[in-house]
């Protein structure tokens, strides 16, 4: 995983030296070559084996997506039920 990678680079150096590590990879360079990266290994793992996950993680991330909108106002919904409840209201 990414981060025991990054684990085993930063416990060596001390407090000081670990800005300096991550400084580069706040760069837009380096956020645009590690979007790229990604993009290219997702390319290679799903699109050209002709695998069906990319349907299913449309599929789901587009049931997450709209849940995540939904979320604020039926919340809203719930706690004007809740407080109707206390008050008595129907």
């Amino acid at each position: 995983m990414a981060t025991r990678k990054v684990y085993s680079e930063i416990k060596g150096m001390k407090l000081k030296e670990v800005p300096g590590y991550f400084k580069p990879m706040l760069s837009m360079g380096y956020l645009k070559k590690s979007v790229q990266r990604g993009l290219d290994n997702y390319h290679a793992k799903y699109i050209e084996t002709d695998s069906i996950e990319p349907l299913y993680h449309v599929c789901f991330g587009g049931m997450i997506f709209s849940y995540l909108v939904a979320l604020p106002n039926e919340r809203r919904h719930l706690e004007h039920k809740q407080h109707a409840e206390q008050h008595g209201h129907h």
